[in-house]
């Protein structure tokens, strides 16, 4: 055998034949993608976006969800008890978030096969338990998320299992209607500068173009209040989460006119705060002060504190000037209510020292009397302010 010379790059190609047309033609075997005796496939479904959501709704607003999360509120007098009806809640699930003194969360989902009942019916179930071994009489509202369960709650009179439909059209009807302000997260302020442009309720809210919304409030903020206005809250319940805020309440025995008893109660309340913010180490950068009226009317602002602080003069001083602020000179109070938000860590925060000696001396008898208060009860140490009879203004 000889070998062949490799071919020079000048040497001319040597010429393809065609193929004859007599030639037989062996095509490649491809397999057949539908062959006869394979059987038919269901065409996929692939679900089609909501429109004006994107390609997936946020978490606890999906179409058609079931209401699974439970917002309990416990009742007014519940905080001696609270300890307790937090128990009748973790007897049912383990999914529990505290939000002290007097209110709940719960995500009942591997609740609802074990007990054999929806989410309404283990409302009912919580209420019942409630007031049979501890005497409260419970609100529940039952919705997909916490947003829409803590405003089914506060919907109405105390003492019943309200529940929002599910679905985005049952959302909508439970929503439109409602006040600016009833959103969680809505203010006086925001509801105000909402009013201005004719926004009054969330319906309207949840209609308007999300730039105008961006354009009147900022765009996070806008954006925030457009998924509150349409139901959206992705917030999960989170158990042994620390609240985001507290808060501290007195109802009057009577209706009251005495603008000095109405002083001493909101410096008990501004006390009771600050005690339980600086046991959990704790402080607060803002103070919301809420009267309600013989009338049935309910007046609340808000005021951002100077610095972090959970010291219970600055508190009080803070409350003082909300009440003032209301003019309430006629006005028959029944009801008041201080709330510490926007809470953070003590070792996070900031504070400018003091130059004034009474300051530094006055916190450090608060913390003497913190320790008493730890150690000997509640009883044992506390403002003179309080006593009968004793002074109604901070300090």
């Amino acid at each position: 055998m000889t070998e062949r010379a490799p071919r020079h790059p000048a040497d001319p190609v040597p010429p393809v034949r065609p193929a004859h047309p007599a030639d037989p033609v062996r095509p490649r075997p491809h397999p057949d993608p539908h062959p006869a005796d394979a059987p038919e496939r269901a065409p996929e479904h692939r679900p089609e976006p909501a429109p004006g959501r994107g390609p997936a709704s946020a978490p606890g607003c999906e179409p058609g969800a079931e209401p699974h999360v439970l917002y309990v509120h416990f009742g007014a007098r519940a905080a001696s008890r609270y300890p307790e009806l937090l128990e009748v809640l973790a007897d049912i699930t383990p999914v529990v978030q505290a939000l002290p003194p007097d209110a709940a969360l719960a995500d009942v989902r591997g609740a609802l096969r074990y007990f054999r009942r929806d989410a309404a019916g283990l409302a009912a179930l919580v209420r019942l338990r409630a007031a049979a071994l501890h005497d409260a009489d419970c609100t529940v509202g039952v919705a997909v998320n916490p947003l829409l369960a803590r405003m089914a709650a506060h919907d109405g009179p105390p003492g019943a299992v309200r529940c929002v439909p599910p679905g985005e059209a049952g959302t909508a009807d439970f929503l439109a209607a409602k006040p600016a302000a009833a959103l969680y997260g809505i203010g006086p302020a925001t509801a105000r500068a909402l009013s201005a442009y004719g926004l009054h309720t969330v319906g309207r809210i949840a209609a308007a173009h999300p730039y105008t919304l961006q354009r009147i409030l900022g765009a996070a903020h806008g954006r925030l209040v457009r998924e509150r206005a349409h139901g959206v809250d992705p917030t999960p319940v989170t158990p042994g989460a620390p609240a985001r805020s507290v808060r501290a309440a007195r109802r009057f025995d009577r209706d009251e006119l005495d603008a000095g008893v109405r002083g001493r109660a909101l410096l008990g309340l501004s006390d009771e705060l600050g005690f339980r913010l600086r046991t959990e180490g704790r402080v607060a950068r803002a103070l919301t002060l809420t009267v309600r009226c013989a009338d049935r009317s309910v007046l609340t602002r808000t005021r951002r504190l100077a610095e972090p602080t959970a010291h219970t003069p600055l508190l009080a001083a803070t409350a003082y000037a909300l009440h003032d602020a209301f003019a309430l000179q006629r006005a028959r109070v029944r009801a008041v209510e201080l709330r510490a938000e926007d809470l953070t860590a003590a070792e996070l925060a900031s504070r400018q020292l003091p130059l004034d000696p009474r300051e530094d001396n006055a916190r450090r008898a608060e913390a003497a009397a913190d320790r008493a208060r730890l150690r000997f009860g509640g009883a044992a140490a506390g403002l003179a302010g309080l006593l009968p009879g004793g002074p109604t203004t901070p300090g």
